[in-house]
């Protein structure tokens, strides 16, 4: 019964065993903060590219796949399928309304009905209403009108004519608007918000044998933006509507001429249709079907689409051959991202697995000293009957507690710094306020002032502690008095608007585990070191 009291009595007697469990806390909360922004990164990745471009993409780049509508409802027919949308791509030049300002951008032509069946589209789509500061400068302008906002919002011109709609990825205009803490947008440029304007797309179609052809520029309305999450898809991408994106790219349906034949009006005679054309499509998978089984609907769904059009009409335009369509799952399609991210975040778990050694390390020094000083102690419990098993509990005991105790403050550090960690990138990017560093130069006077008390008190110890703190306060003052706010997580350079702040539990609760083994372990040669004191030779001199 005597092990658990000294256990107690040597944790609260002295403030090594509190620099040990700091020392435990501070290496777990580091590994998990690390490890969960990683994790959450690598999540984040997976997560957006899945939303992005669904569970499995058919690509043919050029000159496209001819009949795609029959090929979607072959796919469609499938029990592993949900939905599939036909997408046409190409790179463009963007002409702001504003600054004389071009953009190269990436244009999806999409089909916003089938498209937000498989990814969910209208749910990233920015504006629903106009925000209150541009009301209020609309009111101002004496009743400009304000846009009104549909769930699928007209891309394609329609029968009356008009201007084709286009939807800009919401970081193509970051110069008209910031973005709050919350995610949401504020515009402080209401002149300049993108669904008052027009902008001109131009796109450069490239003929079936592989030649460019001449430049296409339309105007089009922006119609809405949207916000994928990823920054280099937000600040890049430009989605209009399926069928102008065909007739721009000249990918649409067209007639087929016999150059010699003509017919009863002196024209070449038509001898066919060269069906629509899209580059991409994108499919869905039911609900609990994996992206790699999709996969093999969908090749399957391919090879009879093809055999079905190899058997009509010699005239009938063949889609190109299954060998050189490329059907891959989402993680196929990114697995050159993902791949290295991966690696990434297991070699930072291996380095960062070095933290064991060190809280191992710290907790063997601190016993150790612990141990030599508390030999006549020790010795009387030798004396008096105690086991070296029984002493040997006490230390390893100690060691558990200091490790159970640090492992737990750890994590509480860890999950206070990830789930706060954007706000505390904001403050980081802010300059300090005037009262944080007023307040350490204060505290940095007050040390100074406690350090001339101590020397004059003789506390050569108090003095040298206070001067220490005075001169830390004094750093830290100077620090935030110079800070004028950095940058440190680029969505240019890492994808995301936002850092990653969901723990990493099941790392956590690993990190935390290995923290407490090591820690005993650390405690045990002290522990054993203490079991084999002969009482004799401790108390021979006392």
């Amino acid at each position: 019964m005597y092990q658990p009291l000294l256990a107690n009595r040597y944790l609260g007697s002295r403030i090594i065993p509190l620099i040990a469990v700091a020392a435990v806390a501070l290496c777990v909360g580091l590994v998990i903060i690390v490890v969960s922004v990683m994790s959450g990164f690598l999540d984040m990745l997976l997560n957006s590219g899945r939303t992005l471009m669904g569970d499995v993409i058919i690509r043919y780049a050029d000159p496209g796949i001819p009949h795609y509508d029959r090929l979607i409802e072959e796919i469609e027919s499938r029990p592993e399928a949900l939905a599939a949308t036909p997408v046409v791509e190409s790179f463009g030049l963007l002409k702001l309304p504003y600054g004389n300002r071009t953009e190269g951008v990436q244009v999806w032509g999409i089909d916003p009905a089938s498209f937000d069946q498989v990814v969910d589209f209208k749910d990233s789509l920015v504006w629903s209403e106009a925000p209150p500061e541009v009301q209020t400068f609309a009111a101002e302008m004496n009743g400009l009108e304000i846009p009104t906002f549909d769930e699928s919002p007209r891309l394609d011109p329609g029968p009356e004519g008009g201007d084709p709609g286009v939807i800009l990825g919401v970081e193509i205009d970051s110069a008209a608007k910031v973005r709050r803490m919350d995610g949401s947008y504020e515009v402080k440029a209401p002149a300049f918000w993108m669904p008052f304007r027009d902008v001109e797309i131009t796109l450069i179609p490239i003929s079936t044998s592989g030649a460019l052809e001449k430049p296409d520029n339309r105007r089009f309305d922006v119609v809405n933006e949207f916000q994928s999450g990823v920054y280099q898809i937000d600040s890049r991408r430009a989605m209009i509507g399926l069928e102008t994106g065909q007739r721009m790219l000249g990918l649409e349906e067209a007639p087929i001429y016999d150059n010699r034949l003509l017919d009863e009006t002196g024209e070449l005679e038509r001898i066919g249709t060269y069906p629509a054309r899209v580059q991409m499509i994108l499919v869905r998978a039911a609900d609990g079907v994996s992206p790699e089984a999709l996969r093999d609907a969908v090749d399957l769904a391919y090879a009879a689409f093809a055999a079905k059009i190899d058997d009509e009409d010699a005239m009938t335009i063949r889609p190109p051959d299954e060998a050189f369509v490329g059907i891959r799952t989402w993680r196929e399609q990114l697995r050159d991202l993902i791949g290295p991210v991966e690696k990434e975040r297991e070699l930072m778990r291996i380095l960062f697995s070095i933290v064991y050694l060190v809280c191992a390390g710290l907790v063997l020094s601190i016993f150790w000293s612990i141990v030599h000083e508390k030999t006549r102690d020790i010795g009387i419990l030798r004396a008096i009957g105690a086991s070296r098993p029984g002493v040997l509990g006490v230390f390893l005991a100690y060691g558990l507690v200091i490790g159970l105790v640090g492992a737990f403050l750890g994590a509480l550090l860890g999950w206070s710094v990830v789930v706060n960690i954007n706000a505390i990138h904001e403050a980081m990017g802010e300059p300090a306020p005037s009262w944080t560093w007023i307040t350490a130069f204060a505290l940095a006077t007050v040390m100074f002032g406690i350090a001339i008390h101590a020397s004059l008190q003789g506390g050569m110890l108090r003095t040298l502690l206070s001067i220490v703190a005075a001169l830390l306060l004094a750093g830290v003052g100077t620090a935030l008095l110079l800070h004028r706010g950095f940058l440190m997580w680029d969505p240019a350079v890492y994808y995301f608007n936002s850092i990653p702040n969901e723990v990493d539990w099941s790392s956590g609760i690993l990190t935390m585990a290995g923290a407490i083994v090591f820690s005993v372990l650390g405690a045990a040669i002290p522990a054993a070191r203490a079991a084999d004191t002969d009482p004799v030779k401790a108390l021979r001199y006392e």
